[in-house]
């Protein structure tokens, strides 16, 4: 059996090296090394996507790969795609980094320099450990086999532009439409979430911070499984304790609620801080809110060429919600994508303050009627974004309770489809 291996190294000199001994090994099939993280994560996704079987066996991360840390790296693999055996190339193979490596999901650890004996050994256990899992897992539709739910992160450009509301009502309108969704508020030191839909509870997600092995029971109950449908993960209610959640935290929080929700929806306020910076990293989907202001663009601009310097995420793979528009803005959304680089939506949020103060002042947001023209335009954004079940999963009962997706989803279904939920109405 053919052996797919694909090396992650940043050092090209490292790579050649890599490469060059897995040419050698018998039944072997390399991939041309991958640069970074976020190459490796993107490839892996694009492979689980098409299927189980175009992932490889194994995969080879080198100590120096970047900008995620190896170890964090090897972690999020794992969880991620538990079908691919991971093996971690480190010039220090001691005890401690094997017992280190091992913690993170790792099958291995080949020393440097590399030794062709070792690098075969280590390889060939990894396979067929990799061969294994999938064996075990089958080839089921309900097997878990590929990257886990969606992950979506929204910011804003600056405060007040309406990052919050955003979030919630993606997040609302997902579960509307049958997904299982957690909301998490990573604004860490003055997140709303709670406020806006009334709701106290003594959990947050620093209570997670310290934990590196976030089992189903722990997440669970730092998990508020709110009356809307949506499992809320609460910013921490004394400020200070933002600082305990770090990069590292909000990686394995990230992965261990993608591992069980299938859409996570994150609201990461205004202020880049490591762990909402990772998180947007680790999106599939980025989304900016601003304002047609050019206070606004200008701060949207700013924050986007931040996330290009510190490699979080690309301008052009950000999608750009256009919140409090009219058609008599002079700057409009052609305009903003054009400056900041970003991609617009094509479904902007109008200006209708009028519909919100009433469910703003009670702090009940999922309250907002269903004919509100902001709501209607956040939750056919959610459409946009994908954020949505398909319309043959959506419950008849959304379209009912005015639902917009789901209204849209009977229009444009197939005759069977209108016919089914016919009788089902």
């Amino acid at each position: 059996m053919t052996t797919r291996i694909l090396p992650a190294a940043a050092d090209p000199d490292a790579a050649r090296a890599i490469s060059s001994l897995l040419s050698q090994l018998p039944a072997a099939e390399p991939g041309a090394p991958v640069p970074d993280s976020t190459t490796l994560l993107d490839t892996l996704g694009r492979l689980a996507a098409e299927s189980i079987d175009e992932l490889p066996e194994v995969v080879l991360v080198h100590e120096r790969i970047g900008p995620v840390p190896a170890l964090d790296l090897i972690r999020e693999v794992a969880l991620r795609f538990p079908a691919v055996g991971v093996v971690l190339v480190s010039s220090d193979a001691g005890p401690a980094v094997f017992s280190a490596a091992m913690d993170s999901g790792a099958r291995g650890v080949i020393g440097l320099p590399l030794a062709y004996e070792e690098l075969a050994a280590r390889v060939q256990a990894a396979a067929q450990w990799s061969t294994g899992v999938r064996r075990h897992l089958g080839r089921g539709a309900d097997a878990f086999t590929g990257p886990g739910g969606k992950v979506v992160t929204v910011a804003g450009a600056k405060g007040g532009v309406g990052t919050t509301f955003a979030a919630v009502q993606f997040a609302l309108a997902a579960a509307a439409s049958g997904r299982r969704t957690a909301l998490v508020d990573m604004d860490l030191q003055a997140g709303d979430v709670g406020s806006y839909l009334d709701v106290q509870f003594r959990r947050s997600i620093a209570d997670l911070a310290g934990i590196h092995d976030i089992s189903p029971r722990v997440l669970q109950d730092a998990v508020y499984e709110d009356r809307t449908g949506l499992a809320l993960l609460l910013a921490p209610a004394e400020g200070e304790r933002g600082e305990e959640v770090d990069e590292r935290a909000a990686r394995h929080i990230v992965g261990a609620l993608r591992s069980r929700y299938e859409l996570v929806v994150i609201d990461c306020g205004s202020q880049v801080t490591g762990a909402n910076a990772a998180a947007v990293e680790m999106a599939d989907v980025a989304v900016l809110v601003t304002t047609p202001d050019v206070v606004c663009v200008r701060a949207a601009k700013r924050l986007v060429r931040m996330w290009e310097r510190l490699q979080v995420r690309k301008a052009e793979d950000t999608a750009m919600v256009v919140n409090r528009w009219s058609k008599h803005t002079e700057i409009q959304p052609s305009l903003i994508e054009k400056i900041t680089k970003t991609r617009a939506t094509r479904t902007p949020v109008p200006a209708a303050f009028k519909e919100l103060q009433a469910v703003v002042d009670a702090g009940r947001v999922q309250d907002l009627d269903n004919r509100s023209a902001v709501k209607r335009a956040l939750w056919t954004l959610a459409g946009e974004l994908g954020l949505l079940a398909a319309p043959s999963e959506a419950e008849p009962e959304a379209a009912a309770a005015g639902f917009p997706g789901a209204a849209l989803a009977v229009r444009t279904a197939g005759p069977v489809a209108r016919l089914r939920r016919g009788r089902e109405g």
